[in-house]
């Protein structure tokens, strides 16, 4: 019989092939019951956690509220024309300081079509007047030296004279100010635009050449400069309505200029606005305090600033920062290290918070030390 029989050589390779299988789940089991065995040992040996501790503290607590706004001059005057015309001159500058009455533009006046033409005409028939007149009182000159009229008919054509004289007078003037503004040789002048006070020149909107509308009862008129008193400057900004409640007028601010960072400024608040508006769907309420300024320092005007407003405070108190508290419904506890890593919860009375540390009015004291929580901070060992 041949040794090369089918059905041996089938069954030999099932009985290879069925070690195989038992050796590789042998191998697979072991593994297991090894990585388990690694896994206990591991976890056997993990660090033991250590849980830090803080302690109270005396300490002063402040509640702010912060107000965020700008720095402006108390008065800003917008000075305006009186006539219409065109700018042929500037004389001042921005940054310049001015006086009271000191010149500031120089107009050059457009005159209206209709109101020139009614004062040529005015001058033109004053003249035709006053020349009737001058030959009135010739020929009754004559009349009063042959005595064929009385002194008193011709003190009446005399005073007719005078009065043609001033008409024609006046007539010119009012055509002189149609045209130019002005009249020659007067201290006057409405064709010159000048300080109204003194202060600094912050803006000049205009340049020579520009056409400005003088200010009436229709039209609010051209800015030809802006100036205001830099040496009274106050702050404007705005408050939340959660916190208005608690300001009054007279409290102290302390202003950090961003533009002037290593530097504080002091301030009163002197105005609560009683109307709030609507900002980015909160409602906030303006307010405006005095600021005392430094002389060293210039401050210019529109300076963004920020005001802190001490709401509450209290000085020399047992305070904790609020990361070692525990909340409970309304109830507030600590837990107070009893023995090494052996903490015990303990019920405490709270006061005055500013948010990062709060007053402590019972419950703990200065010796006690508290275990910090482990959303806030933990160690191993």
């Amino acid at each position: 019989m041949s040794n090369n029989n089918p059905i041996e050589s089938g069954l030999r390779k099932n009985r290879l092939l069925s070690r195989l299988m038992r050796g590789a789940i042998i191998i697979i089991l072991l593994a297991g019951l090894f990585y388990t065995f690694y896994f206990l040992y591991s976890k056997d040996q993990q660090k033991d956690v250590v849980y830090d501790t803080d302690v109270p503290v005396v300490t002063s607590i402040y509640k702010k509220t912060v107000a965020t706004g700008s720095i402006n001059p108390r008065e800003e005057i917008e000075l305006k024309p009186r006539v219409s015309g065109v700018i042929t001159k500037i004389y001042v500058e921005a940054g310049q300081m001015v006086k009271k009455g000191d010149k500031i533009a120089l107009i050059k006046i457009i005159p209206n079509v209709v109101q020139l033409n009614q004062a040529e005409n005015r001058v033109k028939t004053a003249e035709l007047n006053l020349s009737n007149a001058k030959l009135s009182l010739e020929r009754n000159q004559l009349l009063l030296e042959k005595k064929a009229i009385t002194v008193a008919d011709f003190e009446r054509i005399e005073l007719n004279y005078q009065l043609a004289e001033e008409e024609l007078t006046s007539a010119n003037n009012n055509l002189q100010l149609v045209k130019e503004g002005a009249l020659q040789g007067s201290s006057t002048s409405n064709n010159i635009v000048k300080a109204t006070v003194a202060g600094m020149i912050l803006d000049v909107p205009v340049k020579e050449g520009a056409s400005v509308i003088e200010s009436n009862n229709f039209n609010d008129g051209t800015t030809v400069v802006t100036v205001a008193n830099m040496d009274d400057m106050i702050f404007e900004g705005f408050v939340d309505e959660s916190e208005v409640g608690k300001l009054h007028e007279g409290m102290e601010l302390s202003v950090q200029i961003g533009a002037i960072e290593d530097q504080r400024f002091s301030g009163v608040l002197e105005y609560i606005s009683p109307k709030g508006t609507v900002d980015q769907g909160t409602i906030q309420f303006e307010i405006r305090a005095a600021m005392s300024l430094k002389d060293e320092v210039f401050v210019r005007a529109g300076y963004s600033a920020n005001a802190e407003i001490v709401l509450d405070q209290r000085s020399d108190v047992l305070a904790i920062n609020e990361g070692l508290l525990l909340f409970e419904g309304d109830k507030y506890f600590v837990e107070v290290e009893t023995a090494d890593q052996v903490f015990e919860k303990r019920e405490v009375t709270l006061g005055l918070s500013d948010g990062l540390v709060v007053e402590v009015l019972s419950g703990i004291n200065n010796n006690d030390h508290l275990k910090i929580q482990e959303a806030y901070g933990k160690k191993y060992r």
